[in-house]
Order: C-alpha cells, then sequence, then structure tokens
C-alpha cells in the first residue's frame, strides 16, 4: 500500500504538470486535526481547473495519470442515482493497494463551507485565505422544535415496524427500522453527546465515534438495537430502541429544558404491544 506522502505527491505532479489546473485542495478527514489517523481515510481532492470539459468522463485520462483504479464510481455519469448536474465531474476511485481518492474537478470558485480544507497548490496566488478548522461535525445544540420533531419522527416510524413485522413484510420493516427510526436515535444520541462534552466534541458522521464517546451502559444499548431477520429479535430490538431513546431524550429535555412528551412515548409502547400480542381485532 502506498504511502499518505506518496498519493499526495502523485496528486500534485499531475497538476504542476497540467496548465489547466490552477489549484489544488484536500478537504474531509485528511484535512481535519482532529480526526483519527489510520490507513482507511480516503483522499478528497479537489481540482480547480479552467475547464471542466478536458476530464469529463476521461477515464483514458485517470488511467494515464493515476493508473487503473480496480473500482470507479462517477456520479455525474450516473442514472440510478440522479447527478448533482452542477458542471462539476466526481471521481470515487479505490486502486488495488487499498487507498481510495475522490477526486472532483470544478470550474467554480471556492466557497467556505466550514468543512476543513486544507491549500496543496495555489499556482495564481490567488485563492483565498483558509482557516484551519477542527472537526466539521461537532455537535450542534437543537432547540425546542427540532428536539419535538425528533421525538415525533422517531415514535411515529415504529408503528411502521410494528405493522411490518405483522405482516411478515421483513425487507419493509427493516428499511423502516434501520432508516426512518434509527436516524432519530442516532440524532438524539448525538445531542445526548453533544449535553455530556458542552457541545465541545464531535460524534463523527453518523455517530460513529459513539463506542468512545457515550458512557458503557448506554453504548450496549445501542448495540442491542441491531437484529437479525427473525422477528422476535427485532421485536427485541425495537423495545429496546423505544426504552434508549426515552431514556437519553428525557435526559437531553431536562438538561436544556426542553419538554419532552411521555404521552406519545406511551402511545406507541402500548400499540407495539398490542400488535406483537396479537390484540388488535376487529
Amino acid at each position: 500500500m502506498r504511502q499518505p506522502d506518496e498519493i499526495l505527491e502523485l496528486i500534485l505532479n499531475i497538476a504542476k504538470e497540467d496548465e489547466n489546473i490552477r489549484a489544488v485542495l484536500m478537504t474531509g478527514s485528511r484535512a481535519n486535526p482532529d480526526s483519527p489517523v489510520d490507513k482507511y481515510q480516503d483522499f478528497d481532492i479537489v481540482y480547480f481547473v479552467k475547464e471542466v470539459a478536458p476530464y469529463w468522463d476521461n477515464m483514458e485520462w485517470i488511467e494515464d495519470k493515476f493508473g487503473k483504479p480496480a473500482l470507479i464510481q462517477k456520479p455525474e455519469s450516473m442514472k440510478l442515482i440522479p447527478p448533482d448536474g452542477d458542471g462539476n465531474y466526481m471521481y470515487l476511485m479505490l486502486f488495488p493497494d487499498g487507498n481510495r481518492i475522490d477526486l472532483q474537478i470544478t470550474a467554480n470558485t471556492y466557497e467556505d463551507d466550514g468543512e476543513p480544507a486544507i491549500l496543496l497548490l495555489d499556482k495564481d496566488g490567488t485563492f483565498p485565505t483558509i482557516d484551519v478548522k477542527g472537526d466539521f461535525w461537532y455537535v450542534q445544540k437543537p432547540d425546542q422544535k427540532l428536539f419535538s420533531d425528533c421525538c415525533n419522527e422517531f415514535h411515529w416510524c415504529l408503528n411502521n415496524v410494528a405493522k411490518g413485522i405483522a405482516r411478515d413484510e421483513l425487507s419493509y420493516a427493516m428499511k423502516q427500522f434501520n432508516e426512518c427510526v434509527r436516524d432519530m436515535l442516532v440524532q438524539m444520541l448525538i445531542w445526548y453527546v453533544g449535553m455530556q462534552h458542552d457541545f465541545s466534541v464531535s460524534a463523527g458522521k453518523e455517530g460513529k465515534y459513539f463506542k468512545k464517546l457515550l458512557p458503557a451502559d448506554i453504548y450496549e444499548k445501542f448495540m442491542k438495537t441491531y437484529s437479525d431477520a427473525d422477528y422476535e429479535h427485532l421485536w427485541d430490538a425495537a423495545f429496546t430502541m423505544l426504552y434508549l431513546f426515552g431514556e437519553v431524550a428525557r435526559y437531553v429535555a431536562e438538561a436544556l429544558q426542553f419538554t419532552y412528551d411521555a404521552e406519545e412515548e406511551k402511545g406507541i409502547e402500548n400499540y407495539m404491544k398490542q400488535v406483537k400480542s396479537g390484540n388488535l381485532e376487529y
């Protein structure tokens, strides 16, 4: 596996030899001083160019300059996932040695969106100054409305999980559980982490740092919210998730002096128990 300095040298040499490429920016975890360093980090690179057209879906250029990827995705050339259509072109490249380069090519000017970034090359000396930033994913304090909406979405979508199990619709139940419901649990746990650390820490994208930031008992309960395809196990996970959400939501509500709707929680708990026991009858 090539070392990071070798990859960066490759990226910069390609840019230096190409008159059309005027600046190079690195974003993502490698530009974030707060991000853990490991061999799985992507190289998130932006080439600022005079014209994008020469690089548009140009695999000959990619393979000549970077080598042949083991796997590649070109979002702007895809139909299944509608492209952004913003005039930029992106190559997501995984190479045989395990290195990954996500290369964006743009003719737009740089706009600071708050994400950590490092300027690697500026041929014209006109690139805007970039302040060194910490983690882009620092927990942001919610307001009452955002908190209540999260609680409502969590509780509401659990009814779809219950119906999906009752109807033996596994894929539907799992999608509702692991996307709609879980997303709200993850959000509440992120706020919980924020409260625990005075909103001066990042939980990482999708809460990827939960294991090191959450109390051990909370993290253990969180792990138990993951289920296999056995419906009894899914029911157990759903009730574990319900009670875990209530526990952390009450903590966040008390700490931020919010109102938590316990009646809403009781309503979905009773419904789930009715469906699980088969007591709903016409």
